[in-house]
């Protein structure tokens, strides 16, 4: 049996944090949680009353704040939408262009210096333990001389890691309860996330979608809630469940660090924002830049660019607005370049190309995009030893505290991945995967401009924002998958300033965004004759040809 196998932790019970060992799985018989067999082709998670009381309770107090958390709702509603097309149109091919999930292989140059590393643990002289938390020396000075050659970013500045998740949850333990905080609208969802749901059944779902893959010769699909799946019959479905939960969990649980840290005040449920939160608004009206001068103080300021969702990557006049704002208002800006080699202007690819930067911000990013390693998980955070507090004290000495307590250093396997993505053979071949993204992305893009829709991003990303004027993105959403069979992202999910937009991702293979273009070309080969005569439902009579 193989060590994934043997080493598969825990499931999720539905009522508690108990769990389900691979043992009890085998014999299907645990005290807390029973899977009982398939009824109708159902498989479903049942609490035992024992796991839905407790008698005892204990006199810790709970965090205050938890009880105000909202949870996500993006992409449990679009996943469930999704399964629920599929139940109704058991034949179709469902093409996702929607969640933010890499999709080709990683390069052989990186894989293989991984599969060394791999295999020379299993000899005296190439294993090895606990590394240094910060990350190795070599990797972090590759990554300074890198991606920061001549802007004052040295080895010691780099913090290696398991990902820029991690390092933006660290970065919310690191700046406390008491800070306030600005976002970009519409963002991701990690930095706005005014909806209701539940992670713990998010979770749930995950946990028990993979211990079905594992140990179940079936295919698993979501069906109406995650404890609830469906069995047909192969196991290829159940990565895309555990592809859709895993991006669902990563997404909301730094949100729920923010709220669980108190840092985002009470939630507003009337204007669906928290009270400590400023949102500003980034919409083509102001070039996907916010006006600075409405912009309130915060302590700390997000921004990505290029951002997700729209795709615009800020020019070097406006990230020297920013800089300037920050400075004026004593804030640090927590600068998100996961997308930086997807530039293909001279849009700056680093915060640190600003002048004057290095007071006041941070840098995190990621090698997620560049190599495909979403699985993998390695990233990085660069914090200037200029970057003070208002005391003086360094803030890189703090992080690097945060590190050390709370983090024991990023796989050493993954760093090995990250030092051949930084050779120049495997800068060559990361470039060739982005190439390809952005070859998808161009495809999107033109097929939407020759629809005559407006268009945004995909220059800078691997997101094309469409605008849909006049109506609801989820609307729009569900008439694409209806009648196209095509999952997009509606844009209100990112927030209030995505209302009518969608979001078309280009990770994908390319014969499945060629046929997505096609069908979305069959579904609105009217659409620019039809508004010239005014009509307000363009595509209401067409159907597309599967």
């Amino acid at each position: 049996m193989s060590a994934i196998h043997q080493n598969l932790s825990t499931a999720i019970s539905s009522s508690a944090s108990t769990f389900l060992g691979y043992n009890n799985l085998k014999n299907i018989k645990t005290s807390n949680v029973s899977l009982p067999g398939r009824i109708s082709g159902v498989v479903k998670c049942v609490s035992s009353p024992s796991a839905e009381k407790t008698a005892y309770k204990t006199k810790v107090s709970r965090n205050e704040n938890l009880a105000k958390l909202q949870a996500g709702y993006l992409f449990p509603e679009i996943a469930r939408r999704r399964n629920a097309h599929k139940l109704k149109y058991p034949d179709a091919q469902v093409i996702s262009l929607g969640i933010g999930d890499t999709t080709e292989p990683i390069p052989e140059v990186i894989t293989s210096a991984m599969s060394k590393r791999s295999y020379a643990l299993s000899t005296v002289d190439g294993y090895s333990g606990y590394g240094a938390e910060q990350g190795e020396n070599q990797l972090r000075a590759a990554i300074a001389s890198t991606y920061y050659a001549d802007l004052g970013i040295e080895e010691d500045d780099i913090f290696v890691s398991d990902g820029a998740k991690s390092d933006i949850s660290r970065l919310q333990v690191l700046f406390g309860s008491n800070v306030t905080m600005a976002v970009q609208d519409p963002s991701y969802p990690p930095c706005r996330c005014p909806w209701v749901c539940d992670l713990f059944l998010v979770n749930l779902g995950y946990n028990l979608a993979l211990v079905l893959y594992i140990f179940m010769d079936e295919k698993v699909e979501l069906l109406n809630s995650p404890n609830t799946m469906l069995a047909f019959g192969n196991c290829t479905g159940a990565n895309e469940l555990l592809k859709w939960l895993r991006t669902v969990r990563i997404c909301y649980l730094l949100m729920w660090i923010q709220v669980i840290l108190g840092q985002t005040g009470q939630f507003q449920k009337e204007v669906e924002k928290y009270g400590n939160i400023e949102y500003m608004r980034c919409t083509p009206e102001n070039g996907f830049f916010p006006d600075l001068s409405t912009v309130r103080r915060t302590d700390i300021i997000f921004f990505c660019s290029p951002n997700n969702p729209t795709g615009y990557a800020a020019s070097r006049e406006q990230l020297t607005k920013l800089v300037q704002f920050a400075k004026e208002n004593g804030s640090i800006i927590v600068y998100d370049s996961a997308y930086a080699m997807y530039v293909s202007d001279d849009s700056p690819r680093s915060i640190f190309e600003i002048p004057g930067a290095k007071e006041v911000a941070l840098e995190v990013s990621s090698f997620s995009k560049y190599a495909g390693f979403t699985g993998v998980r390695l990233g990085w955070t660069a914090i200037p030893k200029e970057l003070v507090y208002s005391d003086g004290f360094p803030v890189a000495k703090d992080f690097n505290r945060i590190v050390c307590t709370c983090f024991n250093g990023a796989s050493n396997i993954a760093q090995a991945g990250g030092l051949a993505c930084v050779s120049a053979e495997g800068i060559k071949a990361m470039h060739e995967v982005v190439g390809f993204y952005k070859e998808n992305t161009a495809i999107i893009v033109d097929t939407f401009n020759s629809l005559g829709f407006k268009v945004y991003g995909g220059k800078n990303a691997p997101y094309v924002w469409v605008h849909f004027p006049g109506q609801s993105s989820w609307d729009v959403f569900g008439e694409v998958l209806e009648k196209t069979h095509v999952v997009t992202t509606p844009g209100s999910g990112f927030g209030p300033g995505g209302e009518g937009f969608i979001r078309v991702s280009a990770f994908g293979h390319r014969e499945n965004v060629l046929e997505a273009c096609r069908r979305f070309k069959q579904l609105y080969k009217l659409s620019v004759f039809l508004s010239v005569i005014g009509s307000e439902n363009r595509t209401s009579d067409l159907q597309v040809d599967l």
